[in-house]
């Protein structure tokens, strides 16, 4: 969900695919033009080669910057849930299909804390965290199924149902590979989305739920979406509206400008990540690294990207928001925001309502909707408090952390 928001899919090619940059010398005028042939053409036609090799040997570039040790893995899921009538999912595969895992190092008896990145995104984005998050918990965080390093099946879902089993299912196969119970699973946008959905299915398996920035929250029906009416209502909405409905996605933009793409990237990267950052904006080694994860992550075949329409209205409303479901919660539940996500944390507060299992909502301070890359200090502190629980040995000396607030 972290990438798809219509004004982000609206914007991102007028914002970050401005110019690309060639270069050309020669020692003679004689040999002028065919120098600037030999360096002009290859920088505007080398179309940079990608696959999910390619996005794991990113991912071990990028993961470099962690000081915890760590094993990689790739969890064998199957062809398709026991019982099930479909393959991941309607595929005319039936080969075996992984989920690209990473475990760090942990001390004894440390809870375990399953991390699920949102739309668009791959694990490596809580590349800022795994350090500091890994000193109280046994950290897993995952790639989901059709995205990162995880297999990319042909996705030829046709309904929200489909959709929601496609990375539920493919989840819980994931859970039952590795033989997990009784962990925190924390969901980020669209994979807060999910974990939410996960929960309410098999609740049997999750101590605590966080949810940090989830998508899907509110719904349509919203009196904030007025606005969203009155811009569908013009030429510039219809547009918009019609791509959505198309499935045209931002990782086609990067995919259809071939050699222009990473430079795309790039300059998304600088204007996006980080801009409320409490240690500073990405810059040097962790915006090259990043940059070319997420290049990665998004130039490689179309997969889990395409749930985008089944499971959102154009809008990133939800055709089935967490807000319907939240009487039937069985899992308490955490929220963490940051004080300027785009994200409504209000929605939260609605469903907070309708609960009957507790429930929490944590404000960040400046931070956006990728509080764990703006402000990871504040991030980790949110996640501390909220698992106090099952880290801290005495609760009555555990304050909410300062700067933190609870709405």
């Amino acid at each position: 969900m972290n990438l798809f928001r219509s004004r982000v899919s609206s914007s991102i090619v007028s914002t970050m695919a401005e110019e690309l940059g060639s270069s050309a010398s020669a020692s003679t005028a004689t040999l002028s033009s065919q120098a600037k042939a030999r360096s002009f053409w290859p920088s505007i036609l080398r179309w940079i080669p990608t696959s999910t090799d390619h996005v794991i040997a990113a991912e071990k570039r990028l993961l470099s910057l962690v000081k915890t040790p760590y094993v990689v893995e790739q969890v064998n899921i199957g062809s398709g849930p026991p019982g099930s009538k479909t393959r991941w999912f309607l595929s005319k595969s039936d080969e075996p299909r992984f989920i690209n895992t990473v475990t760090f190092q942990s001390k004894e008896d440390s809870p375990t804390l399953v991390m699920v990145h949102g739309y668009g995104a791959s694990q490596g984005f809580f590349f800022r965290n795994f350090d500091a998050l890994a000193s109280r918990f046994k950290i897993i965080a995952i790639d989901q199924l059709g995205w990162g390093g995880s297999s990319r099946p042909d996705f030829t879902c046709k309904s929200t149902e489909e959709t929601e089993a496609w990375f539920i299912d493919s989840f819980e196969e994931w859970r039952k590979a590795k033989n997990l119970s009784n962990f925190i699973l924390l969901g980020h946008s669209f994979g807060g989305y999910v974990a939410a959905k996960y929960a309410l299915k098999h609740p049997e398996h999750v101590q605590q739920l966080i949810l940090v920035g989830p998508a899907g929250v509110s719904s349509e029906s919203d009196s904030k979406s007025e606005w969203l009416t009155r811009f569908r209502a013009t030429w510039k909405g219809a547009v918009l509206n019609h791509l959505w409905e198309s499935n045209f996605t931002p990782q086609k933009v990067i995919r259809g400008l071939g050699p222009l793409g990473p430079d795309m990237v790039r300059r998304y990267t600088n204007a996006r990540f980080g801009a409320y950052s409490t240690v500073g904006v990405l810059a040097g080694e962790e915006c090259k690294l990043l940059t070319d994860y997420l290049y990665h992550t998004f130039a490689a075949k179309a997969s889990g990207e395409l749930c985008l329409k089944y499971i959102f209205s154009f809008g990133a409303f939800a055709r089935k928001p967490l807000v319907q479901s939240a009487p039937e919660w069985k899992v308490p539940t955490t929220f963490i925001y940051g004080f300027h996500d785009w994200m409504n944390y209000e929605g939260a507060q609605q469903a907070r309502q309708l609960m009957k299992v507790p429930c929490e909502i944590i404000r960040v301070p400046k931070a956006g909707h990728f509080v764990f890359i703006d402000n990871p200090t504040g991030f980790h502190s949110a996640v501390f408090y909220a698992c106090r629980m099952y880290i801290s040995p005495n609760l009555e000396t555990e304050h909410l952390p300062e700067g933190l607030t609870l709405a």
